[in-house]
């Protein structure tokens, strides 16, 4: 940063109303995913950055070809189409930009409008200085605050000596198709900060999530003659005893960074359908949930010790030891992430989030998969910072306090100050 730079006049130019309509705009696109409104949401995002004075990289992702590469990281919902948007901040010596500002614009869906407070999840409403709707939290409210940053940053008139980069991805619930995408384009940075809800704190680590699914079978029978069957429900509970001991043995020794969760790692599931008939035993139930993966675990290492466990359950069973459990992994694949260990990324944003106002946020692991672990593996270190706490997403009446909004753009204005002048 330059001698003659007042952070501080460009902090003067964050303007809060406009960071509330890009946030309305956004939400009102309903961009769940694997919907238009997620492709209208990436549309929107590039004419924005344009208007931003960015150079605008907007492609359609070639969705056939990225689904054979051998660490695609999956999807859980079907697109006809899919789209990426960049926007770079030119700086005066060119290069790789030294910083990424990263954004997802996707979000899940609302579930029943009827149990929000207002009857329509995809208007924003404020109330009590808090802003509601679907995404607000997780993450739309950061994706607002980036471009509220970026346009502070235009609007001051300061030159930057770097580039300056902002990637508004889509997908990543579902696996992280639009980072992984971008990365692919060769889309980098020296830096990256996300800004996934974070509840006040730095995330420099993520655990992994895998989505797993179980094939339980039984033997059909009359149900008024169930002794004479074998109800795969049953048989699927032999399964999830051994569920439960194998994840009270992954909760141990769970690092530092973790420390403070009361389960970083969960195996849980989440769907379960069996049978036919309301009088038939059912002879087959398919079970699917969420299986944590650890920091420094692999991918297929964390798939082979679930596997290991149903087998060993299966091989205990009279029923199951001649007909095991099939496992099988479909879905996004979520490997863990962090940055590497004493990067100045850390303490950069640290400062700056003291320097914008709030309380020098500590230094945690998060229990779900993000974004971070691409970024991370295509050697961009990266950390999450954002508003909104993890516990208001994907629930109803979703929200996001205003004055952490704001304070997330001011903190992203002076990270990028540090990092590009």
């Amino acid at each position: 940063m330059t001698a003659a730079l007042d952070p501080q006049d460009v902090l003067s130019h964050l303007d809060e109303e406009r960071i509330a309509a890009d946030l309305t705009a956004l939400v009102a696109l309903a961009p769940v995913d694997g919907t238009v409104g997620e492709v209208a949401a990436s549309h929107w995002c590039a004419d924005r950055l344009a208007e931003l004075g960015a150079d605008v990289d907007h492609w359609e992702i070639d969705l056939p070809t990225l689904r054979q590469e051998p660490d695609f990281p999956g999807m859980e919902v079907e697109r006809s189409a899919a789209w990426g948007t960049v926007g770079i901040v030119p700086g005066d010596s060119g290069g790789v930009p030294a910083l990424a500002l990263s954004g997802h614009v996707d979000v899940v869906p609302p579930g029943d409008p009827a149990l929000w407070s207002d009857h329509d999840p995809f208007t924003v409403r404020e109330r009590d200085g808090r802003w509601y709707g679907r995404g607000v939290c997780d993450m739309l409210g950061g994706t607002a605050a980036v471009l509220g940053a970026v346009q502070a940053i235009r609007s001051s008139g300061v030159r930057l000596a770097r580039p300056l980069a902002v990637h508004t991805v889509i997908g990543e619930e579902d696996g992280g198709l639009g980072a992984y995408a971008t990365l692919r384009r060769g889309h980098t940075a020296d830096a990256c900060v996300i800004a996934e809800p974070t509840a006040g704190s730095v995330v420099t680590d993520n655990a992994g999530a895998l989505t797993f699914r179980l094939e339980v079978r039984g033997k059909a029978a009359h149900g008024s003659m169930r002794t004479s069957g074998i109800s795969a429900l049953d048989a699927l509970d032999t399964v999830r005893a051994a569920l439960r001991d194998l994840e009270a043995q992954r909760n141990t020794d769970v690092g530092e960074r973790f420390a403070h969760l009361v389960l970083p790692f969960p195996i849980s599931i989440g769907t379960v359908h069996a049978g036919d008939w309301a009088s038939t035993v059912p002879d087959l139930c398919i079970a699917e949930g969420r299986y944590g993966v650890r920091p420094g675990e692999s991918v297929a290492a964390a798939q082979a010790v679930l596997r290991a466990a149903v087998a060993e359950a299966s091989d205990g069973d009279l029923w199951l030891r001649d007909h095991p459990v099939t496992v099988s992994f479909p879905g996004g694949t979520f490997a863990p992430g962090r940055l590497p260990d004493d990067h100045s990324l850390l303490g950069i944003v640290q400062d700056a989030a003291e320097a914008a106002g709030s309380s020098r946020p500590a230094a945690t692991g998060a229990p779900y998969g993000s974004d971070l672990r691409l970024y991370g593996a295509a050697g961009v270190p990266t950390v999450q910072y954002g508003p909104g706490d993890i516990a208001h997403a994907h629930a109803v009446d979703e929200h996001v306090e205003v004055a952490d909004v704001i304070a997330c753009a001011r903190a992203y204005v002076l990270t990028a100050l540090r990092l590009c002048c």
